[in-house]
């Protein structure tokens, strides 16, 4: 006999207006899918190991293969033989997206869906309300994240309420900005902007549901029943589209299971095939390998890419962390034109303009601006002239529009957008995708760049400032290095997940693939040509973290610096440390979550460690799901 789902605790009482008797039934009747996604993790897994082992890059698929989960081949995806998805109204145009979530850690409902309205009157013609990077996974911060959307998407008097107040302080920042309001009527305005959601990946556990059998539940299936169940209903009454984007894809065959998991869901609520319509993130350097294939096996779903950056860095380092040939600079130059990220992009734009059978094409939402305006009036001038140049670079590249990481942002940089007036780039002429072992070396092409003693600071200062963040349940938070905290010139960047994720990787990177500074550096005494060792490494890190004990707390919580910094340190100290490159970042802090004691803290990242290196095995269950 199958046992039913667990929640834990009082939660299935407390939010009972997310955890409806309908998302109940959709979460297991999907969930023997769950076997099919361990299934996927643990190829993931093998061939992560096997390239290891082999010594080998990645590589294209053979042709003539059939891609799991589908009848489609590949050399038939490739050619666009394959039936995608009409492009519906509501994302034709979709010059700006904002990302954030919808609720802010230790909120109640009220301060929570304020984060929602500034989303909503933000003027961005879409927003992804973040159930993955940037979502505070902290106590019910999950589940907050979706009661304020389901709010919000009803227009609940109360959401109504906190909207016209925070459009009057949208229009007095404005007025002081500008010189002028930015909300002419916030009734109108909430209307503008379409909802997105992103799920959580395939990679992780929901920390407040389990299987009966006390086995972890995935995150993407929680999602996905929890959005869509509750508010395709009032979405499509509207005359809106169910969006989803769906995070860290990495092959073809992990697409067609989420192709699945979405037929699933509209067949057990009597959905048309394709109503739910997905955007990709191409964050994994392996999907790169495969995006035609990821679009044909996503058929009917699939009405776009975006190219964010900081994921898909991490996950190149990562791919390659046998390949001692290969080894990153400094963080701050691989941008969206050095080497490898300049060959990815104009993969993504060659895939979305190859049209299928019936002549549709898809979507290409351009990568993140971390920026915020906030700052000293030359600092802010500065860095409102880098995003403005990074969106004209990107529009004439031939995306239909970008991200932004902060509401601010919209007006700022949606004007390049405003000016072509062209509601997409739909169907414009690139070269076809080609297929060679050239292509395959490019998407790891370095070119010369820094690698300094100042990079690795920046490395080491924002990786232990954000995992302090994450575990004081601010996934998305504003941060810049130590060094820099007093000067106003240098703006804040609004950095999620991925921020972590990547410095960490490249630092890991450094220490174990004997990279060698190419500067001189008077404060340490280094040279350029010298090693970066553990040496320097350990003596960086207590410099660093020293610089954050004695911050102020407006740049770190005074209140964090004996609870979850301590543990920031020892997690990030691990990761870099131990000869076996972990995977994800957010599998330590995961298990962390809702924990200040550092000696807990330490036997969970040493167990975590001792399970990987003992037989690849990853623990993603919630080890507190009884408390």
């Amino acid at each position: 006999m199958v046992r039913p789902l667990e929640i834990r605790d009082h939660l299935l009482q407390s939010y009972r207006d997310v955890y409806t008797p309908e998302a109940i039934g959709a979460m297991a009747a999907l969930a023997p899918l769950d076997a099919l996604r361990r299934e996927r993790m643990a190829e993931r897994l093998a061939r992560r190991r096997a390239r290891a082992d082999e010594r080998r890059r990645i590589a294209f698929l053979d042709p003539a293969e059939t891609i799991p989960g589908t009848s489609i081949r590949v050399e038939d995806a490739r050619a666009g033989r394959f039936d995608g998805s009409e492009i519906p109204p509501d994302l034709e145009r979709q010059w700006i997206q904002g990302t954030g979530p919808a609720t802010k850690p230790h909120a109640g409902t009220e301060a929570g869906l304020r984060n929602v309205a500034y989303a909503l009157l933000s003027g961005a013609d879409g927003w992804m309300f973040d159930g993955e990077d940037a979502l505070g996974q902290i106590e019910t911060m999950s589940l907050d994240n979706l009661r304020n959307l389901k709010l919000a998407i009803a227009h609940d008097p109360l959401f109504l309420a906190v909207a016209e107040r925070v459009a009057a302080e949208m229009n007095r920042w404005a007025e002081g900005f500008f010189g002028r309001p930015i909300v002419a009527d916030w009734r109108r305005q909430l209307d503008f902007t379409t909802r997105i959601f992103r799920c959580r990946g395939l990679h992780l556990d929901d920390r407040h549901v389990r299987h009966g059998d006390g086995s972890g539940f995935p995150a993407s299936i929680a999602d996905l029943c929890l959005y869509v169940v509750n508010n395709q209903a009032a979405l499509r009454s509207q005359g809106r589209s169910v969006v989803l984007y769906l995070p860290k894809i990495q092959t073809a065959s992990e697409a067609a299971l989420w192709n699945a998991l979405l037929s699933a869901l509209e067949a057990h609520l009597a959905l048309p095939e394709g109503t739910i319509k997905v955007y990709v993130l191409v964050e994994q350097i392996e999907a790169c390998f495969q995006l035609m294939e990821i679009r044909a096996a996503l058929g009917r779903h699939f009405v776009g890419y975006n190219t964010g950056r900081w994921d898909y860095i991490n996950s190149v380092a990562d791919a390659l962390a046998w390949d001692p040939s290969f080894v990153n600079p400094n963080i701050d130059a691989i941008t969206m034109t050095y080497g490898y990220m300049r060959i990815y992009e104009d993969r993504v734009r060659r895939a979305v303009n190859t049209p299928d059978r019936n002549g549709r094409h898809a979507l290409w939402q351009g990568g993140m601006e971390t920026n915020i305006p906030v700052g000293t009036e030359a600092g802010v001038t500065a860095g409102m002239k880098r995003a403005v140049a990074g969106a004209e670079r990107e529009q004439r590249e031939g995306a239909s529009g970008k991200w932004v990481a902060h509401w601010k942002m919209v007006h700022i940089v949606r004007p390049v957008w405003e000016k072509v007036g062209e509601a997409n780039q739909l169907g414009r002429q690139f070269p076809p995708l080609t297929y060679s072992e050239e292509d395959a070396a490019n998407l790891a092409l370095l070119e010369p760049a820094p690698r300094t003693v100042r990079g690795a600071r920046d490395l080491i200062s924002v990786a232990l400032q954000y995992g302090n963040a994450f575990a004081q349940g601010h996934q998305a938070a504003a941060l810049k290095p130590a060094d820099f905290f007093l000067d106003d010139d240098v703006l804040y960047l609004m950095e999620d997940m991925a921020t972590g994720e990547i410095r960490l990787s490249i630092l890991w990177e450094w220490l174990h693939k004997g990279a060698r500074l190419t500067e001189d550096d008077p404060e340490t005494g280094a040279r350029a040509g010298d090693l970066f060792t553990a040496t320097l490494f350990e003596r960086l890190l207590a410099e660093e973290h020293a610089k954050l004990l004695a911050a102020r707390d407006k740049d770190v919580y005074d209140v964090s610096k004996q609870t979850t910094l301590p543990i920031a340190l020892a997690i990030v100290d691990a990761y870099v440390t131990r000869p076996a490159k972990a995977p994800w970042y957010i599998d330590l802090l995961n298990l962390n979550l809702n924990n200040s004691d550092l000696a807990v803290a330490r036997e969970r990242i040493a167990r975590f460690f001792e399970t990987f290196e003992r037989d690849g095995t990853r623990i993603t269950r919630n080890l507190d799901f009884e408390t």
